[in-house]
């Protein structure tokens, strides 16, 4: 079975289609993509009932090979205007593809005001899917922390868990759609662009699976993908920053905040600075010393069955007891540095209230940030910052308002400096301090998304290559280059973490094209990917042309370009004629 669920909430109703042939050796992100051009009018209210929310596991999700549990989530993002791809690391992308499903459309509206749990489960006689509509009543409004376990005891543990959370119930444009990770959290999300804002609005409160009995995802050259699934394995094992005892299985992806912190690229109570004078105390070697001095946590935390990168943690708490897990080096700039924070305990206080309510830890940091910038609090009052959440989690007028993003935000209290692209705000390095991740800000197709484009490896780490992070010269061709390269990664089903060892060993990136021929029954080459992934671009970016996009949107935020950031004392000046040409020489 290889089929596309579409699922229609307006009557919810349901029916199992053939893959239509242009389908046929998409996965991931590209079938999102494609799916969301062929069949949303760019110009539709995201919110409202002509919206889609495609779910599409990667290609080789689903089998043996290593760190491939991701799911891409794709809509017309509410937050940005713009076409969206959200994708996260989860049992539930797993669980999806075995089942023999190769993507659900959820479409129609919320008819009655009801919230609705879509629970499909693994009918052997008829070697397909059941599916069947209950209703959420009980669940709605409360924390997601709550629920969870309440799920896993009504529909047994070996289940996996998608949904929303308050913050997808009221629409708020920061809200994700929420997946478990391995040991049942609510923490993994596709946190990005408010898609579980659309999830809400069509009804959905949770899609569980039960793939019990479910078969394997099938392989058209069994020999062939084991030869690549080895030689991938072989790089991740190998390469300094993914291997077992390395940077991320160490310290986890916040053995960036020293890193960026000393390039000068570390956000700072609202990129005011590019350094932080509290980065060590919330940093991976920071974390790992909790793990060490007050027992109970743990390093190396995988997210998803079959990682073995395991770039996870889960913090404790100075009793031993658990305090979140997991704060990734996105979230620790959040709520740390570009706060003004410098409390590790402060910071997974607010991660774990930002999963409890189904949002970005992103873009709810960016809007702590822009709100103490209209002076609701200071910078570094970590005590102001929870009461700020808490308004969120109350759904009060304030927390209305900070729940719609650090734009809206920005706009309702006169706030000039929002350090956003389309509506979405910045990750966590600066872009004036390293260029080509700035050219990615402006010129992706989904608003400022480091990880669209992810120049920080050559820029920073020295993989793929070696950049000045603050030379203006070659960045576009830098920033396309990696663009069209992720695109096709998040199409595979393979987290993005598997780029440094496939750009450091061409063996690896070979191992990734030879388990998609082996499932697909393709021939593709490592020059194929570069293809791949731009054709994924420009459908995305016609999208974004039927919307009302533009190369004028397509630029940082105009402070960005006449403040100088320390401590280089430099602006944005990458001319916009290398930005326009991002898009222009594909």
């Amino acid at each position: 079975m290889d089929k596309i669920l579409r699922i229609n909430m307006s009557d919810r109703t349901y029916q199992f289609e053939e893959v239509p042939e242009k389908y046929r050796y998409m996965g991931g992100r590209g079938l999102t993509s494609n799916i969301v051009y062929d069949e949303v009018n760019p110009t539709v209210h995201p919110l409202g009932p002509n919206n889609k929310v495609v779910f599409a596991p990667g290609i080789v999700t689903g089998t043996a090979a290593s760190t491939s549990g991701r799911i891409s989530v794709g809509a017309k993002s509410p937050l940005t205007g713009t076409i969206k791809e959200s994708n996260a690391g989860s049992s539930w992308s797993q669980d999806l593809a075995r089942m023999g499903v190769k993507a659900i459309i959820v479409e129609g509206y919320q008819q009655d005001g009801q919230y609705w749990i879509i629970h499909m489960k693994w009918d052997k006689e008829k070697g397909a899917p059941a599916v069947e509509f209950l209703p959420a009543d009980e669940y709605v409004g409360k924390g997601l922390y709550e629920v969870f376990p309440k799920l896993y005891e009504r529909f047994g543990k070996h289940i996996s868990i998608s949904g929303i959370g308050i913050a997808g119930e009221r629409r708020y444009l920061n809200s994700g759609v929420v997946f478990n990770d391995i040991d049942g959290r609510p923490s993994r999300l596709s946190g990005r662009g408010g898609l579980g804002g659309v999830l809400g609005s069509k009804g959905v409160k949770f899609i569980i699976l039960d793939r019990t009995g479910a078969p394997r995802v099938p392989l058209t050259d069994p020999a062939l993908f084991e030869k690549g699934r080895k030689k991938l394995v072989d790089a991740l094992r190998n390469h300094p920053i993914t291997k077992p005892g390395g940077g991320l299985n160490t310290l986890g992806t916040a053995i960036l905040v020293n890193i960026i912190n000393e390039v000068g690229g570390l956000p700072t109570r609202n990129f005011r600075s590019g350094r932080f004078e509290g980065a060590a105390n919330i940093s991976g070697e920071m974390m790992a010393q909790y793990v060490k001095e007050r027992g109970g946590g743990r390093m190396g935390h995988p997210c998803h069955p079959g990682c073995i990168i395991q770039c996870s943690n889960i913090i404790p708490k100075p009793d031993g007891t658990e305090l979140v897990s997991v704060i990734e080096y996105e979230t620790t700039f959040a709520f740390g540095s570009n706060c003004g924070i410098d409390n590790l305990d402060t910071v997974g206080q607010l991660t774990w209230m930002t999963n409890n309510f189904g949002m970005d830890t992103i873009e709810m940091g960016g809007t702590i940030a822009v709100a103490m910038e209209a002076g609701l609090a200071k910078f570094g009052d970590g005590k102001r910052a929870i009461e700020l959440m808490e308004e969120v989690g109350k759904g009060t007028p304030l927390g209305r308002i900070l729940g719609n993003g650090a734009a809206t935000t920005g706009k309702v209290f006169g706030v000039v400096r929002v350090p956003g692209v389309k509506g979405q705000n910045m990750p966590a390095y600066e872009p004036r301090a390293i260029k080509g991740i700035g050219v990615t800000y402006a010129t992706s197709t989904m608003g400022a998304d480091h990880t669209s484009g992810y120049t920080i490896a050559p820029e920073a780490l020295s993989s793929g290559g070696q950049a000045d992070p603050l030379a203006v010269e070659g960045k576009a061709d830098l920033s396309r280059t990696f663009q069209e390269a992720t695109a096709f990664i998040d199409s595979t089903g393979h987290c993005l973490f598997i780029a440094f060892a496939i750009l450091d060993i061409p063996s690896g990136f070979e191992g990734v094209m030879e388990e998609c021929n082996g499932v697909l029954g393709t021939n593709w080459t490592t020059d194929d990917a570069t293809r791949i992934g731009a054709d994924i671009l420009k459908v995305e970016r016609k999208f974004n042309e039927g919307a009302g996009f533009n190369e004028a949107d397509d630029r940082l935020p105009e402070f960005m370009y006449y403040e100088k950031l320390p401590p280089h004392n430099v602006t944005f000046d990458v001319p916009d004629e290398d930005l326009d040409a991002v898009f222009a020489k594909m």
